[in-house]
């Protein structure tokens, strides 16, 4: 008689193929990140991500989602602790200098997800929503022209400390941030004159 080999419940798999997609991408960059790739990151067989997701496309937005959602989540908890303006004046300038993109692979996702985003709609719905819930934490503290300038502010230059070769102190993001949210004649922080 031959023993009948059991299916292994494995759960969590779905999400694993997702964690190791951002993993591969991480490394590799979409181009690299076949699927063989990462059902091996994931420690899965090649066959479980034609199981879980109808094509790599589907893995991508999940992995990519997922980033978003990770990215977005850390912003709206710093935010979030800030009741005064002082406190979210800094709250900006530590998400700079310290918490945005903590892992350097951070920075080649959100690189890879912009490369999409600039051909594909649906991507760029992605980095649309992404905005969006950047904003609306900023907004929480600031007037909406000043939220859409900050998040610019914030995206540039995090990039701009990550690539460049020579430092940049944290003074220099307190001045850009204490530029764009200063409070104008009329009383409204708009980063009018």
């Amino acid at each position: 008689m031959t023993e009948r080999r059991t299916r292994r419940h494995d759960p969590g798999r779905r999400e694993r193929i997702v964690d190791a997609c951002l993993q591969v991408i991480g490394e590799s960059g979409v181009a690299g990140a076949s699927t063989r790739r990462i059902a091996a990151a994931a420690d899965v067989p090649l066959g479980s991500i034609s199981y879980h997701f109808a094509d790599a496309d589907e893995l991508l937005r999940a992995a990519f989602t997922r980033f978003a959602h990770v990215v977005s989540d850390r912003f709206e908890e710093y935010l979030s602790r800030a009741t005064t303006l002082d406190e979210a004046r800094d709250a900006v300038v530590q998400l700079i200098t310290a918490d945005l993109l903590v892992d350097p692979r951070e920075l080649v996702l959100t690189h890879e997800l912009y490369t999409l985003a600039a051909r594909d709609p649906g991507y760029r719905r992605l980095t649309h929503e992404w905005m969006a819930r950047s904003r609306h934490a900023l907004e929480r503290h600031f007037d909406p022209p000043t939220a859409r300038l900050l998040d610019a502010l914030i995206e540039g230059l995090t990039i701009h400390r990550a690539l460049d070769t020579e430092p940049h102190g944290r003074g220099e993001v307190e001045r850009a941030v204490a530029l764009v949210t200063r409070t104008p004649r009329n009383g409204s922080a708009d980063g009018g004159p």
